[in-house]
């Protein structure tokens, strides 16, 4: 008998939770394997903890953990903590909602080849109102978010990342468990060493989740201006660069902070130093009105936040040798 213990890290999500678990309790999983789901809730003061509750009537390996710290990777590590004598460990975001097959697909792809520590599966961005399909279609697409990003992969096939990944419980007695210093990027930066101690992360597109896309471009500014900033203290950590394509948005926003300088030196060296910036703007057009022309200003709100995220994180950790800051510990709800 095979043990998998999901862990879910919540907080205020009513609008999502139950879909969420159904999902996970509507799996179709082999009769020698069976799993516990644990939803760690960073002391919701909406509904959600009221719903988990109730639902634990219905599914009686349903438990609700408390995570009086609120923040995601004390939510991992508490879940993983709880299921020690588990065989594997799948996280789940409660924003997600996983097709049937989720789980023992991974589960298979992780015992037929052991070189694979983590699998995880495509995302299909959900929308519950006209901006979040416009975000949704955005971040969906490579020019949003870059080539090879796990979000607009399409074949299965190995990756630096994954979303809502199913591990082995040993990786985590080998590695360590999630840094708790990282608010943002935890992931990244568990995955980054996962690769380093020798394992391989699967990206699997025969499985997916619907991901509840943020609904407000304020919101998913904040968002993005976080993974921008912690990504550069994911770097410090580990005195490196974990993907090139991070560096695209913060030499980008260096470039516009640049240009409008150039046109002191002379016209024409403005002119020259444009061709960047009006070829940028071709493709967003051309990329925008292919879908929707509101996407011609959220690749800029994507691309300047995660830069000047970046910039900033680069400021603070590298140059001052400061500590991140409460302000960007605050969840982007």
């Amino acid at each position: 008998m095979k043990l998998i213990s999901v862990v879910i890290p919540c907080r205020n999500e009513e609008k999502y939770i139950e879909e969420c678990i159904r999902a996970i309790y509507a799996s179709k999983i082999d009769s020698e394997i069976r799993f516990d789901v644990y939803v760690v809730d960073g002391m919701s003061d909406d509904s959600t903890r009221e719903i988990v509750l109730n639902l634990s009537k219905e599914f009686p390996s349903l438990h609700l953990i408390d995570n009086t710290k609120k923040l995601t990777p004390f939510a991992f590590n508490l879940g993983i903590h709880q299921n020690s004598k588990a065989d594997f460990i799948q996280i789940v975001g409660a924003r997600h909602i996983i097709s049937n097959n989720y789980i023992s697909k991974s589960l298979a792809i992780l015992q037929k080849d052991a070189s694979v520590w983590c699998v995880g599966g495509k995302i299909i961005n959900e929308y519950s109102n006209e901006t979040s399909e416009v975000i949704s279609k955005a971040m969906g697409s490579s020019f949003g978010m870059g080539i090879g990003n796990f979000r607009t992969l399409t074949k299965s096939g190995f990756t630096d990342t994954v979303t809502s990944p199913l591990y082995p419980m040993w990786v985590f007695e080998k590695i360590g468990y999630f840094d708790e210093e990282l608010i943002r990027n935890q992931d990244d930066d568990f995955n980054f060493r996962l690769t380093n101690a020798g394992g391989e992360i699967w990206f699997e597109a025969d499985i997916n989740l619907k991901y509840y896309v943020r609904a407000s471009y304020k919101n998913v500014a904040k968002q993005f201006f976080q993974y921008g900033y912690w990504k550069v203290y994911v770097n410090k950590k580990h005195k490196a660069v974990t993907t090139l394509r991070q560096l695209v948005p913060p030499l980008f926003v260096i470039y516009l902070l640049i240009l409008p300088f150039t046109y002191l030196i002379s016209l024409l060296i403005g002119a020259i130093y444009s061709a960047p910036l009006i070829l940028y703007l071709l493709l967003d057009f051309f990329i925008s009105f292919r879908s929707s022309t509101k996407m011609v200003y959220t690749f800029p709100i994507l691309h300047v936040s995660y830069g000047l995220g970046y910039l900033n994180g680069i400021f603070q950790f590298v140059l001052l040798n400061k500590k991140p800051s409460e302000k960007n510990k605050e969840l982007s709800r």
